[in-house]
């Protein structure tokens, strides 16, 4: 019987296909105490050996298929099994209380879920419980031999049908069979929607009850476009979506004539497309996608997934890697931003009741002066390679950037002196993401070269609401008044001192958001390469200087869902 299950959009596209339902093995044990303590930490020993093989492979087709930064998790996982909190609790289970190693194991693990779970204010220690369940499936099914079902195993055309996908799942995805997933839960910022829109394959997530509803071998659509599964569809409804299939991959390839063309709007007013990258493997994707510049590179994933700090040659590798593939288009590559809720396991930092308003980002660089000026180096020496823009995250005072800047004359001078060459033509911003940045923002436009509004975090502040927690989550509202007129405010400061804005948060490529950014005159707009094409293409049927015409009328407006209201209504 045909049903309709409403989800979330996590990646674009429709897939036509017969379902395959991926099951969670069953993982169930006896509890039990043991007298041979030595074979259970032998077993665990084994078990632990043949995870690290397969994650270590799963990292590496990670990295090759879809790029080091999104592989970082794959090295998360392989550091658990290695971490001496996690497998030495473990072990102490077995040899103090005589548990079997698979009881040890879930007790630990258990324990370690329930600690990351109770952080509701912290998002990425929140996301480390979903790494500990992976890892503990995986060691699990090895201590019980117990063999699950892997994507990988797949080998004719199927839609994914998962209660969830973990990453180690969405990782060994073939595209070639893969046409589609649904999961009962997850959202657009989880591993797999992640993965999914790296990887082009269209996606819904978050339908609570498609894992209940869907049969083994059925047809099934999943409408990436519009959040929606379809099972057992009827003729009309297939004969309906291979018409929307078709005129989707038909936009796509419309969309790639676009590549090498200038992003212009239909009164030939010209803004810069750019991407958000993570490593400099992104940097391909990008030029591919048609990229004009690199809107954020995020150095931070060069600190991760290692047991040092990466040193001053490995740094100035990656940034002139970068900056050779962008051939000359403008790079802006962000200073170090990591602390409080981004932890390195060889950096020690204190615990925080609150750490996204902690000790992170500019305010960890200005205490560690030693990470900031390694980094700077770097950077100065990568300069001569392409066109460099050096961005200082998290600034909240105008203190803070003059400090930042300080450091970095004072790096330059030094290399300078010591005959090694530097650009004279790089310009040093901020991210505007707090927003009493944003309300001073006319006098940050006298320090700075240019701002990028990261609107991820300044949302989420101005709102005093964390987009993942579900009870607040509503509140994540971009098109809100209050956040508008911040932007508004950020925009026309930097151009009354002849600077440019950009905006590197979701918001720059979301297709209500671009005619509101056109009409507030934002400069530059960076995103995840693969909404470079639609957001062109968009772009070429407005005409700037009619949508500023509604800037005053919608900036009056009370509520988000006026705005949003406004613009499909007299904007699109």
């Amino acid at each position: 019987m045909t049903e309709k299950i409403k989800g979330i959009a996590a990646s674009s596209g429709i897939a036509i296909a017969k379902t395959f339902i991926l099951k969670n093995p069953d993982l169930s044990f006896e509890r039990k105490t043991v007298s041979d303590k030595e074979a259970e930490k032998k077993k665990l020993d084994r078990a632990l050996e043949v995870s690290k093989s397969e994650l270590t492979k799963i990292k590496e087709t990670a990295e090759r298929e879809l790029g080091k930064d999104k592989a970082e998790v794959f090295a998360a996982h392989l550091m658990f099994l290695s971490d001496p909190e996690f497998v030495g609790a473990i072990q102490n289970k077995i040899e103090n209380e005589e548990l079997s190693a698979e009881a040890a194991l879930d007790d630990v693990s258990k324990f370690f879920i329930q600690t990351f779970e109770s952080m509701k204010d912290n998002q990425y220690m929140q996301e480390r419980a979903a790494d500990v369940r992976d890892v503990s499936k995986r060691l699990l099914a090895h201590l019980l031999g117990v063999s699950f079902t892997s994507p990988a195993s797949i080998t004719e055309e199927t839609v994914i049908i998962a209660e969830d996908l973990t990453p180690s799942d969405t990782a060994q995805l073939n595209r070639k069979y893969v046409k589609g997933f649904a999961t009962d839960i997850g959202g657009r910022t989880s591993h797999s929607a992640i993965m999914s829109r790296s990887m082009e394959i269209p996606a819904v997530v978050g339908t609570k009850t498609v894992m209940g509803k869907a049969k083994e071998g059925e047809l099934a659509i999943v409408d990436g476009l519009n959040g929606e599964v379809i099972l057992d569809p009827t003729p009309e409804q297939i004969e309906e979506y291979q018409k929307k299939q078709a005129a989707f991959k038909e936009q796509q390839e419309e969309w790639k004539k676009l590549v090498h063309k200038p992003t212009r709007t239909k009164d030939e007013a010209h803004v810069i497309l750019g991407a958000n990258i993570g490593n400099p493997g992104d940097a391909d994707g990008a030029v591919n996608h048609g990229a004009e510049a690199i809107g954020l590179y995020r150095t931070e994933f060069l600190y991760m997934g290692r047991d040092n700090l990466p040193t001053e040659d490995e740094q100035f590798e990656a940034y002139k890697a970068v900056l050779e593939k962008m051939d000359g288009k403008p790079v802006v590559i962000r200073t170090l931003d990591i602390g409080g809720d981004k932890k390195l396991s060889y950096l020690p930092l204190p615990e925080e009741m609150n750490p996204f308003l902690g000790f992170r980002a500019i305010r960890l660089c200005l205490e560690r002066q030693d990470i900031f000026r390694t980094q700077l180096r770097a950077l100065l020496r990568a300069s001569v390679y392409g066109k460099l823009q050096i961005m200082f995250p998290m600034i909240a005072t105008v203190g803070e950037l003059r400090e930042a800047k300080k450091i970095l004359f004072e790096e330059k001078d030094k290399l300078t002196q010591a005959g090694t060459k530097v650009s004279d033509d790089i310009e040093v911003g901020m991210m505007m993401e707090i927003p009493a940045a944003a309300v001073l923002a006319d006098r940050f436009a006298k320090e700075a070269d240019f701002f990028s509004i990261g609107t991820n975090d300044l949302i989420q502040y101005t709102m005093a609401a964390d987009r993942m927690n579900e009870h607040v989550s509503y509140l994540y509202q971009p098109c809100n008044p209050s956040v508008l007129r911040l932007i508004s405010h950020v925009i026309d400061a930097a151009h009354q001192e002849g600077r440019w804005a950009g905006m590197c948060g979701e918001m720059a490529g979301d297709t209500i958001a671009i005619p509101l950014l056109l009409a507030l005159g934002l400069d530059e707009f960076s995103m995840s390469a693969t909404s470079i094409l639609p957001a062109r293409s968009q772009m070429l049927k407005l005409s700037q200087e009619e949508l500023k015409q509604h800037k005053e009328n919608f900036l009056k407006l009370d509520t988000a869902e006026e705005v949003v209201e406004y613009v499909k209504t007299n904007m699109i």
